[in-house]
């Protein structure tokens, strides 16, 4: 997990540097009218968080295979309207969602680690399964973000 850690953090700090660092109205910018906005990534990214830091603890309160529900990304952009937010306001609260996601990684044993869940598709995996999944996925969505 001390790669995950690593490479999680690194994550954050870099993504952090970068929307501090950059014009409102680049952040704003829509590449297509029917294209999220790197601030609207970012709102998804955080709806990500919010999402998998309850997964993971939830996890560990069900005494049987922990059921993972998928949750409606797009309207939760809108509904949220993350295009309208303050893009300080928004990096904050990503990052302070992804400290305590460090947080409560850094809880786990071999043994935790392998608490199963069962995805929307029903296919059976463990906890170590989501947090990497949730890594790969912030991983795409900052690179969307800092590199476009």
């Amino acid at each position: 997990m001390d790669c995950t850690i690593s490479r999680l953090n690194q994550l954050i700090t870099n993504a952090e540097v970068y929307l501090n660092a950059t014009h409102r109205q680049k952040l704003a910018a829509k590449p297509k009218p029917t294209q999220w906005s790197k601030k609207e990534i970012l709102g998804h990214l955080i709806d990500s968080a919010r999402y998998n830091l309850r997964r993971f603890t939830e996890i560990h309160m069900k005494p049987n295979t922990y059921q993972i529900v998928d949750y409606e990304q797009d309207n939760l952009v809108l509904i949220n309207d993350y295009q309208h937010a303050e893009p300080k306001d928004l990096t904050m609260l990503w990052v302070s969602l992804n400290k305590q996601i460090i947080h409560v990684i850094k809880q786990q044993t071999e043994k935790t680690l392998q608490t199963q869940a069962k995805l929307p598709n029903q296919k059976i995996t463990n906890f170590i399964f989501l947090i990497n999944d949730y890594l790969e996925h912030t991983e795409h969505h900052v690179k969307q973000i800092v590199e476009t």
